[in-house]
């Protein structure tokens, strides 16, 4: 019996970005200097196959540090953390690395520069996030105001109109945080803007590149873990380009396949913290259903990478 004939338009940029692999590489070479167990504080990145994977080599994950045995080795994720949290390492002794991505390391840098200046700062993000409370944690209670919607762009309360600035979480969607600052903007003009844009290269990337695809797609499949937000801006952005059929999974096994009969043609994307070989798993039970064509539709080159902590970089 022949096979339904299907094509992938296959999103590029897709997956791992630099922040990423960068994080997944000092837990790898953590465990290869000091031997199991490393503890991480929470999830290094959210990808449940990435966090099996190191568990499987030694990584230890928990909540919070008073989980991390006393003389261990404690990594804090990609997301970042509050400052208290390596305070209190250094005050138990811990050896500590920290995995927090660069492009977040500079957004903490300027809330830092801002409230040095005397400015109150608008931080535009999703309540909750891990990103969001280690950016919230670089400060006194206060000096960061947040903002998730344009609802809350329109009602925050401000302690001087006139010397603000806003700040952004990395892995926002690139339409609506635009959204959001133009009414900030319209309600408070000398608003100071980031040196340079906030929503990181890899979350920008990946966005345009769903966009190139989703109005040509029946159907759009992002791989990534349902709390990942930059996977989940992936699967809001290709529906409001137009695919309404588009479905966030974690594995193959999770594609509900009734969901996509008669499809013929099916875009795959994947969030940056999704390792391509979840891409290849979801392509070849593809193969099982359908004869395949595949092409690669791509918005960008990346050739970013990140060094690791000195310490760790022998």
């Amino acid at each position: 019996m022949n096979k339904p004939s299907l094509q992938i338009l296959l999103a590029s940029p897709r997956g791992f970005c630099a922040g990423v692999s960068r994080a997944i590489q000092i837990v790898e070479k953590a465990l290869e200097i000091y031997g199991a167990p490393v503890y991480v504080r929470h999830e290094i990145v959210h990808n449940r196959f990435v966090v099996q994977g190191l568990e499987a080599r030694g990584a230890v994950f928990v909540d919070e540090l008073d989980e991390v045995p006393e003389d261990a080795v404690v990594i804090f994720s990609a997301h970042g953390v509050p400052k208290a949290v390596p305070a209190e390492a250094r005050r138990r002794g811990l050896t500590y690395h920290d995995a927090t991505c660069p492009l977040v390391s500079k957004v903490h840098g300027e809330a830092g520069q801002h409230h040095a200046a005397g400015r109150q700062i608008i931080l535009i993000g999703h309540v909750g996030h891990p990103e969001v409370i280690g950016t919230m944690g670089q400060l006194p209670d206060g000096a960061i105001l947040l903002v998730e919607t344009v609802r809350d762009a329109e009602t925050v309360d401000v302690r001087d109109p006139g010397n603000l600035a806003f700040i952004a979480q990395t892995t926002l969607s690139v339409d609506e945080t635009a959204d959001i600052v133009a009414v900030l903007r319209r309600r408070f003009p000398g608003l100071v803007a980031p040196r340079s844009g906030n929503i990181c290269y890899a979350t920008t990337n990946r966005q345009s590149a769903v966009k190139r695809i989703a109005e040509s797609c029946d159907a759009l499949l992002v791989i990534g873990a349902p709390n990942s937000s930059n996977s989940l801006r992936l699967k809001e952005t290709a529906q409001r380009r137009g695919c309404a059929r588009t479905a966030l999974v974690q594995r193959a096994h999770d594609i509900d396949w009734d969901a996509f009969d008669g499809v013929q043609t099916l875009g795959i994307t994947a969030g940056a913290s999704a390792p391509e070989v979840l891409v290849d798993e979801v392509i070849e039970v593809c193969r099982q259903r359908y004869e395949v064509s595949i092409r690669e539709v791509s918005a960008a080159h990346e050739d970013v990478s990140f060094k690791l902590p000195r310490a760790l970089d022998a």
